[in-house]
């Protein structure tokens, strides 16, 4: 399996001059490949291939000297993540690859062998920069890949280390109703299982709010290059990265407790980009963050074995009486509970949901009748 593990780096001011200039260098050899590959194309009718283009790095260099104090194989890792861009774009027909700017929030470069990690003195030695004091809470075991170095716009500098540790994904766990939980997210409450319990949403960025507003509106104040400017704009970077945070722990310790307690999750595929069209209620679904939250539990259950069932995103989960199978079509945004005019039953809109979620799920499996 392949697993990442991220570190913080803390290097001296020489070393964090290196770590700028390869993020610079790697940013402006991956725009000169995209110019490259787009002129080939407009020019012959094809694009010209990374091997060409790495072919074409020593003549690169001659022309700006400069290139030359940057480790050869990084220069090669921004051409090979041009060609993963272009391969993305073409499987998903979304995203058709930019030139970076220097402006992005976070900036990074890749090192693919010849580093070396010290456990023991929490240091890392890094090509053409030497060796780097790191902060390793955690040792790993196996075949190092990939390392990629990243800034963010805090000023911070992390390592992100591939590993493969020779063990093959573990094998897909039996499941049956007993052991499958459906999951139905929200707004007002995070998640809702199909067992009653609810999780409520921490809203992280909606309780920041108003503070981010005041150091924004300190930040337009300031005249752009200087000091001060720089200084209210690490402010407002600080703030945007303590939500992150937060919204990230509080994510992974929920997907974890659902992994370790389940064999099986049903969930509903959502339409984000859809949803969020609708400007009442994009910043609360950007605030959720629910496609970040899938994705942990979607690797997490590769890691552990367990299994994670999709229903379609037309499914009428919240209008069905999960009772008696009634559809009721008036049901509205606004309407948390109804009562089924067939059984009698009252619904809290949410459990309802998540309980027909796990039912379509499970239907779909043949493991229930319909």
């Amino acid at each position: 399996m392949l697993k990442a593990s991220k570190f913080r780096l803390y290097p001296n001011k020489e070393q964090e001059e290196l770590f700028l200039k390869h993020i610079g260098a790697c940013r402006f050899t991956y725009n000169w490949a995209l110019e490259n590959k787009l002129k080939s194309y407009e020019t012959e009718g094809k694009a010209v291939s990374r091997f060409t283009l790495n072919k074409m790095l020593p003549e690169l260099k001659r022309e700006y000297e400069w290139l030359k104090e940057i480790n050869s194989q990084s220069l090669q890792g921004a051409t090979l993540n041009l060609e993963n861009a272009f391969t993305k774009f073409f499987r998903e027909k979304k995203g058709f690859p930019k030139f970076k700017s220097r402006k992005n929030l976070v900036q990074s470069f890749s090192v693919p062998q010849n580093y070396k990690v010290d456990f023991e003195k929490n240091k890392i030695k890094i090509p053409k920069i030497g060796w780097v004091k790191v902060k390793i809470h955690r040792k790993y075991e196996g075949i190092e890949k990939t390392a990629t170095i990243s800034k963010t716009s805090t000023g911070k500098f992390y390592i992100s280390i591939l590993v493969d540790d020779e063990k093959e994904y573990p094998k897909k766990e039996s499941f049956n109703e007993d052991t499958t939980i459906g999951v139905d997210v929200g707004i007002k409450d995070f998640a809702v299982f199909s067992n009653g319990k609810k999780v409520d949403n921490p809203k992280y960025l909606k309780n920041s709010i108003q503070r981010l507003k005041v150091l924004q509106k300190r930040l337009s104040k300031k005249q752009k290059g200087s000091k001060n400017r720089e200084k209210a704009r690490l402010a407002v970077a600080k703030l945007h990265e303590k939500i992150g945070n937060q919204r990230n722990d509080f994510q992974h310790k929920l997907s974890s407790e659902l992994i370790g307690e389940n064999q099986a999750i049903a969930l509903e595929t959502l339409n984000v980009d859809g949803m969020l069209k609708n400007h009442w209620l994009a910043q609360a679904i950007s605030d959720s963050s629910w496609s970040f939250f899938v994705t942990k539990l979607e690797y997490k259950a590769e890691w552990t074995g367990k299994t994670i069932l999709r229903i379609g995103t037309f499914e009428p989960s919240t209008k069905i009486c999960n009772i008696c199978g009634f559809h009721n079509s008036k049901i509205t945004l606004k309407d948390r509970g109804w009562k089924c005019p067939l059984c009698g039953t009252f619904h809290d809109r949410d459990i309802n949901a998540a309980i027909n979620i796990k039912k379509f799920a499970l239907q779909d499996q043949n493991l229930i009748g319909t």
